[in-house]
């Protein structure tokens, strides 16, 4: 896998913007294999870094969830890798995104909702969550999908 490991760790994203803007760097430096998992809560801002990841990929858009059709493939515009985006949200185990029959070797995939059955798919891949605010008293419900910080973690996993 390709990204810089300057890009492990914590870090406070104050915008979505800036979600979008983490997305294009890492997006930049990846290349067909790399897996990417994301976990977060809803409007945590998983698809948003997304969009900024098929930016940086130079692929077609737009990004969308794919909640509803489980797999996008965003063919690359610039002749590099596809971007294969799946929301694994609606999925019940591994058995079934593996049914998906991806193209891991051909591929950037990234698979939102898919700690917990993503890792068996490859040999390493990244892991990121996304935190956001998620009713503390400090909070207004109301501002949960605002500009409000997220904290995104990313983490290199292998399979020992």
């Amino acid at each position: 896998m390709s990204v810089d490991p300057a890009f492990l760790g914590r870090r406070e994203i104050a915008t979505a913007e800036e979600m979008e803007q983490l997305g294009l760097r890492i997006g930049e430096q990846l290349e067909a294999g790399d897996l990417l998992v994301l976990t977060g809560p809803l409007g945590a801002g998983k698809t948003t870094f997304t969009r900024g990841l098929a930016e940086g990929l130079g692929v077609r858009g737009p990004v969308q969830s794919p909640t509803f059709v489980i797999a996008r493939t965003h063919p690359s515009l610039v002749g590099g890798a596809p971007l294969v985006h799946v929301d694994a949200y609606r999925l019940g185990s591994a058995a079934e995104l593996d049914d998906l029959d991806l193209d891991l070797e051909r591929s950037v995939v990234v698979v939102e909702w898919g700690r917990g059955m993503a890792e068996e798919l490859a040999d390493s891949w990244w892991d990121i969550e996304v935190e956001r605010p998620v009713g503390s008293s400090d909070v207004d419900p109301s501002e949960l999908d605002a500009d409000a910080p997220r904290i995104v973690t990313i983490v290199r996993e292998r399979i020992v």
